[in-house]
C-alpha cells in the first residue's frame, strides 16, 4: 500500500531507451470494501486531466466504490494520479449532487420538473428566434463532456439555430494548442505521441507543469530518468516546479517573456548550423521570414529581456541543436501568456528546423488541460465546422450541409467564429439574450470576475446551466439541468495523442439527473428542428448513433474515425486516429512523410498574421502555394500589455496544483484531496518576502487594476518579481459568492487574449502585495509539489499548538499544519507491478 497523497507519481519502474514502460496497475476502493465484494468491473478513462488513461470502475450495487487503471492501454499502462484515484468516483457521487431541475421563480431557484424546466427554455428559445434571430442566442460548452454531446449541440447550434456564437472554456486552457498546430501544420492534431517519452533522449517542456498537470504523464518520465540512457529534461517555468528540479536546464523566464526566449532558441540553432536544410528544403515554406525575425535576439538579448543566464539559453539550445530525439511539451505557461501562439509555433519551428517530427522519439506535444477538449475541437462546438474543416472553404461548407441535409446558408460561415470572450461581451452589450453553459464555472474560471459575475446577472440574459452541482455560475441561472456525470452515461473521448477511449455506463445517475446528450437531442425535438426533407435533425435514439454519426462526418478529413467502433474500443486499449483503411489500427504519429495538412483544399485554415491576428484569406494562401509543407510562422517580441509600473510593480500569474481539478466541483469532494489542499494561497519569492516584510503564513493581500485577493503567503522557489495564485479556489463552500473574502485568482487577470486563438492572458497581470495579519504557522498549500516552501518546517511545528502531521492532517484552520505529510488509510492505493508484456502501440512500421 502506498500513500498516493504523500507519494504522488508511486513507485518507480525505471526503464531504458526504446524499451516499453512496465505496467504498474494502481487500485483504490472505498473504505471497507474487499476486492472480493466488487460485483463487476466497468471500462472507461479518467477525465480529471487531458492525460487520458484507462481505467475501470469498480461497481457494487448501483453504486461507484473505486477504480483500478487498465494494464492493457497504450496510454497509462495501468497507472492512475491521485485525481483518478480519489476525485473520479468521490467526485461524482456525492450528496450535493443536483437531482431535479431548478426554475427560478420571484427570484429565487426552486425545484421544478423536466417538462416545466425545458418549456421555459424552449419558449424563451423560441421567441428570440422568431424576434430577433439566430444571433440572439449562444453556447459556451466544457472540456468535459464526450464526444457524442459535443457533436449534438455543434449540429442544433450550426444547422439546427444557425448561430456564430458557440465556444468552450477550452478557450481558457488550450485554444492555442489547435491554433499554433493550424498555423504551422494546416490542422489540429497532435503530431508526436506519448510513446515519444520512451524512446527520447531530451525534453523540453515549454510552460508545462507536467508533474501537477498530467501526474501519470509525469510519472512516465520519471522512469525514463530513473532508467539508464537518462533523457536530458529543460525547463521553462519562473517557479520552481518538480520538472524544474529534475532539469538540466531551467529556464525561468519573466511572465510575459516567452517569445522572446524563443526567438533565442531559434536563432541559436540558425547560427551553430544545426538545421537540417534538406528537410526545410523539400518540407516547409517561410524559413528566411523566420531567419530575418529571429537574428536580434542573441542570448545575451534574451537574458536582458528574460532575466535568465545567457549561458543558460546557449546550453539550453546546444542540448536542442545536438540530441538525435527530441521530444517537446506546451502547456499553460505558454497558452495563457502574451503572445500565446507564435511562442507556441516557435516550438513547432524548432523541430522543423531539425527534421524532428513524425520520427521515433521526435514529437511534439502542444498540450490539452481537459479530457475532452480534443472532442470539443473536432466536434465543432468551440466554434470550429465539425471534423476539422475550413469556415472559409466554401466546398467544406457544403459537405457539412449535405452530411446533415439541411441549406448551407442556416450553416454560420459568413465570418469566423465568436470567441468565448466575445461572446460574454456580446451579453454585456445585450445582443446575446439567450446563454446556455454546459459543465462549466466561468464565475469562476473567467478573467475579471467583477465583470463577468455582472454579466451573468444581466437583467434580460435568460441562462440556462447544465451541470452535476449548484456552481458559482449555477446560482445566476434561470433554468438549472441536472446532469449525468461520468460513470452514469456512456460515451467516447480522445486524449492529448488522439487517442480514442469508450466510457460505459457503470451505475445510474441520481434522481432525475440526464445525460447531455439526451438533453440535446430533447431540445431539437421540442424546437423542431428538421432536415431539408422534414426528418429529425437529429435522429439518433442512443450515444452509438451519435458515433456512427460523428465517423461518417470524420471521413476523409485529418481525425478520421472511420476504423473505429464502439466494439472495437471495447474490452482492450484506447486507439489514436487517424484509424481508418489505411491505418486500421490507428496511428501513432503524424506527418512520417513529411506531408502536412497544408494543402488549400484540405487545411483547416488559411492561418493569420501571429501579430495582429489578421487572416491571411484564401488567395495569399494560395500564393504561398505550401502544397503539403509546414510552414514557419513568426511574429515580432512585443512585450506584455501590462507590465509592473511604481503602483502594481510586480508580475502575476496563476495556475494549477496535483491535488485539484478545474474549480473543485469534483476534487474539492473527495477528501484526501480536499486535506491536501483546502484553501487558497499566494506564492511569494524570498527576496520579495524580505522586501514586503512577509513571512511564511502571513495573510497577505494582493492587487490589481481589477481586484484583489487575500490569502496566506508561501514563501517558494518562484522568481523575483513574480506572484502565483492557484486558480481553483472559489466561493462554492463559501456560500456561493464571495461574501467575506475574495481568493478567486481570477478576481485580478485581465481581459484580453492572443489575436489569433483568442485564449485569455491569464498569465500575465501588474499587482502589489502587502502583509494584512500575521501568520499562525505554515501555509496549507501542498509541500510535495511547486508549491513547497523553500524551508520544510522542522518536525511539529504546524501552528501554534505543536500537533504532530498525523494528528493535525484533518484540519481546515489556515496555517496550522503541514501539508501534505502522510494520507492516512484513506489514501492508501495498491500498486502491481505485474510481470507482463506492456501493451503493444504498433506495428513495428508505424514506430519507426
Amino acid at each position: 500500500m502506498v500513500d498516493r497523497i504523500a507519494e504522488i507519481w508511486g513507485t518507480r519502474t525505471p526503464y531504458a531507451r526504446d524499451e516499453r514502460w512496465p505496467v504498474r496497475v494502481d487500485q483504490v476502493l472505498a473504505e471497507g470494501v474487499r476486492e472480493d465484494e466488487v460485483e463487476r468491473w466497468v471500462q472507461s478513462a479518467c477525465v480529471l486531466c487531458s492525460n487520458g488513461c484507462g481505467i475501470d470502475i469498480a461497481v457494487r450495487g448501483n453504486t461507484m466504490v473505486g477504480v483500478r487503471g487498465r494494464a492493457v492501454d497504450i496510454v497509462n499502462h495501468g497507472r492512475l494520479g491521485p485525481k483518478g484515484l480519489f476525485a473520479s468516483w468521490q467526485g461524482v457521487q456525492n450528496k450535493d449532487r443536483l437531482t431535479v431541475p431548478l426554475v427560478r421563480e420571484n427570484g429565487v431557484l426552486v425545484e421544478s420538473d423536466w417538462e416545466t424546466a425545458m418549456e421555459r427554455i424552449v419558449s424563451r428559445s423560441r421567441a428570440l428566434l422568431d424576434d430577433k434571430g439566430p444571433l440572439s442566442h449562444g453556447f459556451y460548452t466544457s472540456g468535459q463532456l464526450f464526444l457524442e454531446e459535443y457533436y449534438a449541440q455543434a449540429i442544433v447550434g450550426k444547422a439546427g439555430i444557425g448561430t456564430p456564437h458557440m465556444d468552450g472554456n477550452t478557450r481558457l486552457c488550450t485554444a492555442t494548442s489547435a491554433a499554433a498546430m493550424k498555423e504551422s501544420f494546416g490542422s489540429d492534431g497532435q503530431p508526436g505521441s506519448y510513446v515519444d517519452i520512451d524512446e527520447c533522449d531530451a525534453m523540453f517542456l515549454f510552460g508545462h507543469n507536467m508533474a501537477e498537470t498530467q501526474t501519470v504523464l509525469w510519472t512516465r518520465v520519471l522512469d525514463r530518468i530513473s532508467g539508464p540512457d537518462r533523457p536530458r529534461i529543460v525547463c521553462v517555468d519562473p517557479r520552481l516546479t518538480e520538472v524544474a528540479r529534475v532539469a538540466d536546464v531551467h529556464l525561468p523566464v519573466r511572465p510575459g517573456t516567452n517569445l522572446a526566449l524563443m526567438h533565442g532558441l531559434v536563432r541559436e540553432l540558425f547560427v551553430n548550423g544545426w538545421i537540417d536544410q534538406d528537410y526545410i528544403d523539400r518540407h516547409t515554406v517561410n524559413v528566411e521570414e523566420l531567419r530575418s525575425t529571429v537574428e536580434p535576439w542573441t542570448p545575451e538579448a534574451v537574458a536582458e529581456t528574460c532575466g535568465i543566464p545567457a549561458d543558460d539559453v546557449r546550453r539550453a539550445a546546444e542540448i536542442f541543436g545536438t540530441s538525435e530525439r527530441v521530444l517537446s511539451t506546451v502547456l499553460q505557461g505558454f497558452y495563457q501568456s502574451a503572445q500565446a501562439t507564435a511562442a507556441s509555433c516557435a516550438v513547432n519551428n524548432l523541430h522543423l528546423l531539425r527534421g524532428l517530427i513524425g520520427r521515433q522519439g521526435c514529437g511534439i506535444l502542444q498540450m490539452n488541460g481537459q479530457p475532452t477538449a480534443q472532442n470539443n475541437r473536432e466536434c465543432g462546438a468551440d466554434g470550429d465546422l465539425s471534423g476539422f474543416r475550413n469556415w472559409e472553404n466554401p466546398e467544406h461548407v457544403a459537405e457539412l450541409a449535405d452530411l446533415w441535409n439541411v441549406d448551407e446558408a442556416i450553416i454560420p460561415h459568413w465570418a469566423p467564429p465568436t470567441h468565448a470572450m466575445q461572446i460574454f461581451r456580446y451579453v454585456e452589450q445585450g445582443s446575446i439574450e439567450f446563454l446556455w453553459i454546459s459543465a462549466t464555472n466561468p464565475a469562476v474560471s473567467m478573467p475579471e470576475l467583477p465583470r463577468i459575475r455582472d454579466i451573468l446577472a444581466k437583467e434580460g440574459l435568460f441562462l440556462v446551466v447544465q451541470d452535476m452541482y449548484l456552481t458559482e455560475t449555477a446560482r445566476y441561472a434561470d433554468v438549472v439541468l441536472p446532469a449525468a456525470g461520468w460513470g452514469e452515461k456512456t460515451g467516447t473521448f480522445t486524449n492529448v495523442n488522439r487517442t480514442v477511449h469508450l466510457s460505459e455506463k457503470a451505475v445510474e445517475p441520481p434522481g432525475e439527473a440526464r445525460s447531455d446528450l439526451d438533453t440535446f437531442l430533447d431540445y431539437s425535438r421540442r424546437m423542431g428542428f428538421t432536415q431539408k426533407d422534414g426528418s429529425p435533425l437529429l435522429d439518433w435514439t442512443d450515444p452509438e448513433d451519435a458515433f456512427n454519426a460523428w465517423r461518417e462526418c470524420t471521413r476523409g478529413r485529418p481525425c478520421d474515425y472511420t476504423g473505429i467502433t464502439y466494439e472495437k474500443l471495447r474490452g482492450g486499449s484506447g486507439v489514436p486516429w487517424p484509424c481508418n483503411d489505411d491505418h486500421p489500427d490507428g496511428t501513432v504519429r503524424l506527418y512520417r512523410d513529411g506531408v502536412f495538412a497544408t494543402d488549400p483544399d484540405y487545411c483547416e485554415t488559411y492561418g493569420h498574421d501571429l501579430l495582429t491576428g489578421a487572416t491571411v484569406g484564401p488567395e495569399t494562401y494560395k500564393a504561398n502555394n505550401p502544397a503539403g509543407r509546414a510552414i514557419f510562422k513568426t511574429a515580432p517580441y512585443h512585450p506584455a500589455h501590462e507590465t509592473p509600473d511604481d503602483r502594481y510593480p510586480l508580475r502575476y500569474t496563476t495556475g494549477r496544483t496535483a491535488y485539484h481539478f478545474h474549480t473543485r466541483t469534483k476534487t474539492a469532494r473527495a477528501p484526501q484531496l480536499n486535506d491536501a489542499a483546502p484553501d487558497a494561497w499566494i506564492e511569494v519569492s524570498v527576496a520579495d518576502a524580505q522586501k514586503y516584510g512577509i513571512e511564511e503564513g502571513d495573510v497577505v493581500r494582493v492587487e490589481s487594476r481589477r481586484g484583489h485577493i487575500t490569502a496566506p503567503a508561501r514563501v517558494s522557489g518562484i522568481r523575483p518579481g513574480s506572484i502565483f495564485a492557484p486558480f481553483h479556489y472559489g466561493y462554492w463552500d463559501e456560500g456561493g459568492a464571495p461574501t467575506k473574502r475574495y481568493r478567486a485568482a481570477n478576481e485580478l487577470t485581465i481581459t484580453e487574449w492572443d489575436p489569433v486563438s483568442k485564449q485569455p492572458v491569464l498569465k500575465n497581470a501588474a499587482v502589489s502585495i502587502e502583509k494584512v495579519a500575521d501568520g499562525v504557522g505554515y501555509t496549507p498549500a501542498p509541500t510535495t509539489t511547486a508549491s513547497r516552501p523553500v524551508q520544510v518546517p522542522p518536525p511539529g511545528r504546524h501552528g501554534d499548538d505543536g500537533n504532530s502531521p498525523n494528528q493535525d492532517r484533518g484540519r481546515r484552520g489556515r496555517g496550522r499544519r503541514l501539508l501534505p505529510t502522510e494520507g492516512g488509510p484513506a489514501a492508501q492505493a495498491t500498486e502491481t507491478i505485474a510481470p507482463v508484456d506492456p501493451p503493444a502501440v504498433a506495428t513495428k512500421e508505424e514506430r519507426s
